[in-house]
């Protein structure tokens, strides 16, 4: 169903494109989440990617699957997202100069803390962990998805454990 969606939408079909966007916003909202861990950033990430979405349909050429390629653009939005996030508080640290700003909250149960753990990692690390672990894709599927081989994907997700086993207090320097 998607395939024929698609190209309707690649045509210029906008109730296709409203119902494409429809069946795949859950999706990218969650993914968005996972990466930002807010709420409300990752609505503005899942926003973001509807307009790059409509703005990049007719690029989509079905060399992968639909969802890859969503998960590549959500992928793409979070990080340009994060980056300007850290700018703007970088900056807003400048001007208010409260080392306190950028603390975490300590209340997070284990989950959130690992998630935060996995932000904190490289991109490629974090893409890698969010994809095979977040999202449960195979490491080929995550592959697909990151634009490298498999075994690329299977170093980052170990290079990941011992980076979050460090991050995370369970193992020292």
């Amino acid at each position: 169903m998607d395939e024929e969606l698609i190209e309707r939408a690649q045509r210029g079909d906008r109730n296709a494109f409203a119902l494409l966007v429809e069946r795949h916003y859950d999706f990218v909202h969650a993914v968005a989440w996972r990466w930002s861990g807010n709420v409300s950033d990752a609505e503005d990430i899942a926003q973001t990617v509807c307009l790059k979405l409509a703005s990049g349909i007719r690029a989509f050429r079905g060399a992968s699957r639909f969802r890859t390629w969503l998960y590549a653009l959500t992928l793409n939005a979070a990080r340009d997202h994060q980056r300007s996030r850290t700018r703007e508080q970088r900056n807003a640290a400048r001007f208010l100069a409260d080392p306190t700003s950028a603390c975490a909250n300590d209340n997070h149960d284990q989950v959130e803390a690992l998630w935060e753990a996995v932000r904190q990692l490289p991109d490629k690390q974090g893409d890698a962990v969010l994809l095979v672990y977040g999202e449960g894709l195979s490491h080929s599927a995550a592959a697909d998805v990151m634009g490298c081989s498999e075994a690329t994907v299977s170093w980052h997700v170990h290079e990941a454990r011992k980076r979050l086993k460090i991050l995370l207090g369970r193992e020292t320097v």
